[in-house]
């Protein structure tokens, strides 16, 4: 409990934010952040049009398929 509310007042602190925001290890953990990020929506990305691509081929249609398919009014 006593560590929470040190915890909260040391982040509502606007300098220190400032200072821990320009620390070396937390930019470096920003641009890792962001990079698996990317990274993830592009394979996500690639991954649906390829198995949109693979459906189409097949013959698997998608018609009567909308997304209010089989869900309750």
């Amino acid at each position: 409990m006593v560590l929470r509310r040190l915890l909260l007042a040391l982040l509502n602190d606007h300098r220190l934010l400032e200072r821990l925001a320009e620390a070396r290890p937390i930019r470096a953990a920003a641009r890792l952040t962001a990079a698996a990020l990317t990274r993830g929506l592009r394979l996500r990305d690639t991954f649906l049009r390829e198995l949109k691509e693979e459906a189409k081929a097949s013959g698997w249609s998608n018609e009567g398929r909308g997304k209010d398919k089989g869900r309750d009014p």
